[in-house]
């Protein structure tokens, strides 16, 4: 992989990393809700779901998605399910999540994250896009694993700023019933950044 192509991924891998989409808005909820070591589960999920997308992308599911439409179209029925579920915890929660074993309000694990990442339909063409552009024939294992930390390497730490845009938050939202107004914006902004990616 040349300097130029690396240069280009990185800033690819940025702006779509650091972007608004549906991932950074609950990261956004989950920092300001549980704060930043609490949503750090919620953070490495999200990252590691997406990459182990592009890796199976790599190595021949990207084939397999073109070869049977039917399978993108129940991916994208099954992240509109997944996303109004996490929308709806997401609003219904009042209060600032806290340590407590009473708080039933608990951030999204990573198991959670990660299977979010793999029903995201924007996810699985940014996959597409990435794989096909920035890789070779020439040492393509080799191209695809560079591919794979490069985009870690600035794909965990813009994420992450959402997160802790969200943490920084707390302060202000503890009171009175900011967090509530917080969290339904939150769960409404969440639900109208898939609603394109689902009905396209």
């Amino acid at each position: 992989m040349s300097t130029e192509t690396i240069i280009a991924l990185a800033g690819f891998a940025f702006v779509m990393s650091i972007s608004p989409g549906p991932g950074n808005f609950l990261l956004l909820a989950s920092g300001a809700n549980f704060g930043l070591l609490r949503s750090l589960p919620l953070i490495l999920g999200i990252s590691v779901g997406f990459l182990s997308m592009v890796l199976g992308v790599g190595l021949g599911l990207g084939g397999i998605l073109e070869q049977f439409p039917a399978v993108y179209i129940f991916l994208r029925l099954l992240c509109g399910i997944y996303v109004f579920w996490l929308a709806f915890k997401i609003a219904k929660s009042r209060s600032l999540g806290s340590n407590d074993s009473e708080n039933i309000s608990k951030p999204i694990s990573f198991i959670q994250a990660a299977l979010f990442q793999l029903l995201n339909p924007k996810a699985w063409t940014v996959a597409l896009i990435v794989t096909v552009t920035y890789t070779t024939q020439e040492n393509y294992l080799l191209n695809l694993l560079l591919l794979i930390g490069i985009f870690a390497i600035i794909n965990i730490p813009s994420i992450s700023t959402w997160a802790i845009s969200g943490a920084a938050l707390r302060r202000i939202l503890e009171k009175g019933n900011r967090i509530a107004v917080f969290n339904i914006s939150m769960a409404i902004l969440l639900v109208f950044s898939m609603i394109p990616m689902i009905i396209n």
